[in-house]
């Protein structure tokens, strides 16, 4: 199968080197073309444009940064989708939104798959991140053999859509998670609790989580750099957030993390990375939320492995 991959960013760049280190056909395009000579010196080819990698591959992916950028690039792409032709999309965006472009290209006879991933750029550089596919299971089962090359753990979600509104969900689970967290190791180290300690405290209770054991760490060491900026953070909890209004539900927590990030980016910048909110609390408090022996870069040490699908229990 060829393979185009559109969008070599933090997250893109990395699931195109876990093809391209696993022997597949690709074929790259990105609007730096520093990182397009990055992909071909490992062995891609150039895709010159969107129009003409649907023509010459059997499935193209877009990696990137907002609903706007994946809609404009499906639009060049779409008068050469014929019947076989695959779009995945492997963006955080609205369900929505994937839904109406995935219809056309449904429409021209090719096929479509939301398909986001989870669990830090780390993983996703090793091929040991998570994927989620929305589309119908017959896709699936052609895609399948890509997926478990970027991914470890494979979820088919349902039906296209249905993946994106899961996605959202982590993400705003994660930025919960964040903030509380940046709040717990304020409000020990207030208390005079050494921060080194509180870290494996957390680590080895029922308080532990994902975010926790990774940007726990960045946040520690002072690197906060977890290669995820504040205006995908806002991006991803504001989609959730519609979810929510679509359905009538008056939630309480995820409009103050709205406010806070939204805070955070007048504060900081609008693309500051997502863990520099510790510095709202300790701006406000005078201390120092810093540790010895953390490190300031994620490195996921786990070996890298194919992929399997994750089939839940009916």
């Amino acid at each position: 199968m060829k393979i185009g991959f559109i969008g070599l960013g933090n997250v893109g760049g990395k699931l195109c080197g876990s093809l391209l280190r696993n022997g597949c056909d690709v074929m790259v395009h990105d609007l730096s073309p520093e990182s397009v000579s990055e992909k071909v010196a490992a062995g891609a080819k150039s895709g010159e444009s969107p129009a003409n990698m649907m023509q010459h591959c059997d499935a193209v992916i877009t990696c990137l940064p907002s609903p706007a950028s994946s809609a404009a690039v499906l639009e060049q792409m779409l008068p050469h989708i014929t019947a076989g032709k695959i779009w995945m999309e492997m963006s955080t965006t609205d369900a929505d939104e994937v839904k109406r472009i995935g219809g056309l290209v449904t429409e021209a006879g090719g096929a479509a798959v939301d398909c986001p991933v989870s669990g830090g750029c780390h993983r996703a550089d090793t091929g040991n991140i998570s994927i989620y596919a929305g589309c119908d299971r017959e896709t699936f089962e052609r895609i399948l053999p890509l997926l478990t090359v970027m991914g470890r753990r494979v979820l088919h979600t349902g039906p296209l859509g249905s993946a994106s509104v899961l996605k959202v969900m982590t993400n705003y689970l994660a930025t919960a998670n964040l903030l509380t967290l940046c709040e717990a190791l304020t409000v020990m180290k207030a208390n005079g609790m050494d921060l080194a300690t509180t870290f494996h405290a957390i680590s080895i209770s029922s308080g532990t989580s994902f975010v926790h054991e990774t940007e726990s760490q960045l946040i520690l060491s002072g690197a906060r750099d977890v290669n995820f900026t504040m205006d995908l953070v806002q991006k991803d909890i504001g989609l959730f957030q519609k979810l929510a209004d679509a359905q009538g539900i008056d939630l309480e927590i995820s409009p103050l993390l709205i406010d806070m990030i939204k805070d955070g980016q007048n504060r900081y910048g609008e693309r500051a990375q997502s863990d520099r909110m510790i510095e709202r609390l300790e701006e406000a408090t005078g201390l120092d939320i810093r540790a010895p022996g953390f490190p300031s870069e994620l490195v996921d040490d786990e070996p890298e492995e194919r992929g399997y699908e994750v089939r839940p229990a009916h």
